[in-house]
């Protein structure tokens, strides 16, 4: 069952396991975030409301885990050594990717809107600024040190919440990312979404989601040392199963919290990354169980096209009016609504309906074996 670390990737040159973890937190994400209806969402389809995390708070961290996997790879060819190159390279795709977030802010309404209003961070926003700040690091520090400086992040993170928020430092109301983020960007350009000014991929909180990807690298640098073998899946899961239980020892006093990305929220999401991933490669690199992962690699090998093409077609759809419904609303209701008495089955079903309509566009990519790179 064990082969070469030469075998790890396909003739695509590819982690396959990665590309398909990759490609189910991208299906997931599109199921989380489309319901037909709010009013009618399964329990775990649905975030925390504050601290505690559901299968959908895994979702966000789960692409910075793959991007911190991914970068063992990319920063592999620059000898894992700051350059101009190298530097160069990161802050282009983090230029790349933040702009991408901001576009997908502003659409579809691009003249008639209120810019002082605008709100400037997002998912996509939080992936560039995590992902530079994690690959500089890597740079910067000795690969054998990487988990000291997770260590300081977290920790230090951890210390100026505490020390520094308000007199219930882990509160919507008292945190002191809220305070640094109204300071720093301003009331009207952050998400309102819990009732007041607060941005859950605000600036401060992005320096715990730095942590996120360095856990992935390690856990890259897991798979880059033991290769195709079973030690892989071992270590992996090893660590995976430590820092879950480490996330949720730290949680009984800094609460794991996806809003505040909070440390213990960093380690148990990260755990449950690294024992997924073991999983997966597992069943795909080890045993070669390949038959099923077509679908996931349509969204995997182009994660940043589909998930730029889910945002604007769900906005899109909540932009186009037939009637007095949006045609989002339209759909819901004329399609998958009569077909289930039971709407939260029907709300599902609309989910699905838009991750199969994206994979569509998708596969036309996969199919030529085209891949976008940004």
């Amino acid at each position: 069952m064990a082969g070469s670390k030469s075998s790890l990737k396909g003739q695509s040159g590819r982690l396959m396991s990665l590309d398909v973890y990759r490609g189910m937190t991208v299906a997931f994400m599109i199921i989380v975030n489309t319901p037909g209806t709010w009013s009618h969402v399964y329990a775990p389809l649905r975030h925390a409301s504050w601290h505690g995390c559901t299968p959908t708070d895994l979702v966000f961290p789960s692409f910075l885990f793959i991007a911190g996997v991914a970068m063992f790879y990319s920063l592999k060819k620059y000898n894992f050594e700051f350059s101009a190159p190298s530097l160069f390279r990161i802050l282009r795709r983090v230029a790349l990717i933040f702009v991408a977030g901001l576009f997908l802010n502003i659409f579809p309404y691009f003249i008639d809107r209120d810019y002082n209003n605008l709100r400037i961070l997002g998912v996509l926003q939080r992936i560039a600024l995590a992902y530079g700040l994690g690959a500089i690091t890597i740079l910067l520090v000795k690969r054998n040190y990487i988990w000291i400086a997770t260590a300081i992040i977290l920790l230090g993170y951890w210390a100026l919440m505490y020390f520094f928020g308000g007199t219930d430092p882990y509160s919507l109301e008292g945190n002191l990312a809220l305070t640094v983020d109204k300071a720093l960007i301003g009331e009207n350009h952050l998400y309102k979404g819990f009732g007041l000014p607060f941005d859950p991929e605000g600036l401060l909180s992005t320096i715990p989601a730095v942590g996120t990807v360095l856990l992935g690298f390690m856990a890259g640098t897991i798979i880059g040392s033991f290769g195709n073998s079973w030690k892989t899946v071992g270590w992996l899961a090893l660590a995976g199963a430590l820092l879950t239980g480490a996330g949720l020892l730290w949680g009984e006093v800094f609460p794991i919290n996806k809003p505040l990305w909070t440390s213990s929220y960093v380690l148990y999401a990260g755990g449950i990354g690294m024992m997924l991933l073991a999983l997966l490669f597992m069943i795909v690199d080890i045993w070669g169980l390949r038959g099923w992962t077509g679908f996931f690699n349509t969204f995997g090998t182009n994660p940043l096209f589909t998930y730029l093409l889910a945002g604007i077609w769900t906005k899109t759809m909540l932009a186009i009016k037939i009637g007095e419904l949006t045609l989002y609303k339209w759909i819901f209701n004329n399609i998958c609504s009569p077909l289930f008495e039971e709407q939260k089955i029907a709300s599902l079903l609309f989910a699905v309906m838009q991750v199969v309509f994206i994979w569509a566009f998708g596969y036309i990519l996969y199919r030529k074996k085209i891949t976008l790179r940004f």
